[in-house]
């Protein structure tokens, strides 16, 4: 019985997914909220059936109930995020949040299956991040002021990693977490965010080479001192965020030749200095070759992805255990062994249409400072995902970051969902440019037909 229900289980899981997904896309071609309301309600119905078939299954196969209370809880809380989101911003984007919480579902459930102690403690953190997140759209909506602040968000990231730097935890050989009061946390995850708000808000008026080359600087600074912390994966990720959004800023592709040149360079140099670094690589280059040693994880991946094959072993069918930090930096491997290749490249296809939906509200948005804050989240955001999902398959060098929202990883969890809630208050602002404009134009027309009535006479060249 128990093999029936697991074999069923992952065709309908994968089959959910894809409509999801499917939607998520559609969305894109429907600028108009009215048309998208059955869209919005065929993904609630798909996410929350991809989780009580999961759930399915794990009940299946362990036969405990003590989760099936943990996944009462997960219905209440998901269920209710959703509902409140919808009453209190309903001029936001609701596929944002729709794949922000089937990403959290897909995540808690291959946590539980790996471990259940660390899951109620991941879901835990979920539950915390969007009773503060709720909050932030609102704030980012008030407090257009964000953008006189800077350099102050500079010094602000750079003393916050550079604590680290000095006073820091190393872990797995770098220097990424702090403890205060008994709580860990990783600074580098919520420096993303102060980071955001230094690039756009000096980024957002026109500049000249001197003042690109101040800023370049002070982001420069943040790189080294994470390069120092061997937090490569932040490093990379801060330095691409930054070409990103100059080039955006300034239209101007020389300084993106000139910027991936410069990293390029100091790729190599790195590659010399740092003994991690060069173990990583030979590592990816072959890791079979050194299975024993520096390519353990990396052929465990592979070893994991392949065996899953189209549709998975389904849950409890494979042994991600047997990747170390699997939860961590190799949950899209753990993925593909149990839940199949389909499915996990269907989650990353999620992951790429909230990418598309992020640049999309940029680009139609007039204010520039919010246009480089939208496209800054979501290029971090696609980018982070690139570099998890790239290394665990081989497809670059492994740099040690979560799959964002999947991954388990309190700090990584709560930066995510605060990033994409200062989005959804940016798609409040661009409601009210859109509201200002139609205002406008209305008056516009009546003000003309108005003169034009009463005078007799068109004065168009007065209005």
């Amino acid at each position: 019985m128990k093999l029936y229900v697991t074999e069923i289980a992952k065709y309908v899981i994968a089959l959910l997914l894809f409509l999801f997904t499917s939607d998520s896309f559609v969305a894109l071609t429907k600028p108009y909220e009215s048309d998208r309301k059955l869209l919005y309600t065929r993904q609630i119905f798909c996410m929350f059936g991809v989780q009580v078939s999961c759930f399915i299954q794990i009940m299946a196969r362990t036969g405990k109930v003590s989760y099936l209370f943990f996944f009462a809880f997960q219905i209440v809380i998901f269920a209710s995020v959703i509902m409140l989101f919808y009453l209190i911003y309903p001029d936001a984007n609701k596929v944002i949040i729709n794949n922000t919480c089937m990403l959290l579902m897909i995540g808690i459930i291959m946590i539980t299956r790996i471990s259940y102690e660390k899951a109620i403690k991941q879901f835990i953190i979920v539950a915390a991040s969007f009773l503060i997140g709720f909050f932030v759209p609102e704030l980012i909506f008030r407090l257009n002021v964000l953008k006189r602040y800077a350099w102050a968000f500079a010094i602000a990231g750079i003393v916050a990693i550079g604590i680290v730097l000095v006073l820091g935890t190393a872990t797995h050989g770098s220097k990424i977490t702090y403890t205060i009061a008994g709580i860990t946390f990783q600074p580098s995850e919520f420096t993303k965010i102060i980071f955001l708000f230094f690039l756009a808000g000096s980024l957002f008026r026109e500049k000249e080479f001197k003042d690109l080359l101040k800023i370049a600087v002070v982001a420069a600074v943040h790189v080294v001192i994470l390069v120092l912390s061997k937090d490569l994966g932040s490093a990379l990720l801060f330095f691409m965020v930054f070409l990103a959004l100059v080039y955006i800023a300034t239209n101007n592709i020389g300084y993106l030749i000139m910027g991936l040149g410069f990293g390029s360079v100091a790729s190599v140099i790195a590659y010399g200095l740092f003994s991690h670094i060069q173990v990583r690589v030979k590592a990816w280059l072959d890791p079979l070759g050194n299975i024993e040693d520096a390519g353990y994880q990396l052929s465990q991946s592979l070893f994991g992805i392949s065996s899953g094959g189209a549709f998975g072993l389904g849950l409890y069918g494979g042994s991600p255990q047997s990747i170390p930090f699997v939860e961590q930096d190799f949950i899209f491997s753990a993925i593909a062994e149990e839940f199949g290749i389909v499915f996990a490249v269907i989650m990353t296809l999620i992951c790429v249409s909230t990418f598309l939906h992020m640049m999309y509200e940029g680009y139609v948005m007039h204010d520039k400072y919010y246009r480089l804050l939208a496209c800054g989240i979501g290029i971090s955001y696609i980018f982070q995902t690139f570099l998890t999902i790239g290394g665990g398959s081989r497809f670059i060098p492994l740099t040690g970051v979560t799959l964002p929202l999947v991954s388990y990883g309190g700090s990584s969890v709560m930066v995510t969902v605060v990033m994409m809630m200062i989005f959804e208050g940016i798609c409040l602002v661009r409601n009210f440019e859109e509201a200002e404009d139609y205002i406008r134009h209305d008056r516009g027309r009546g003000s003309k037909r108005d003169y034009y009535d009463e005078r007799g006479k068109r004065y168009e060249e007065d209005y």
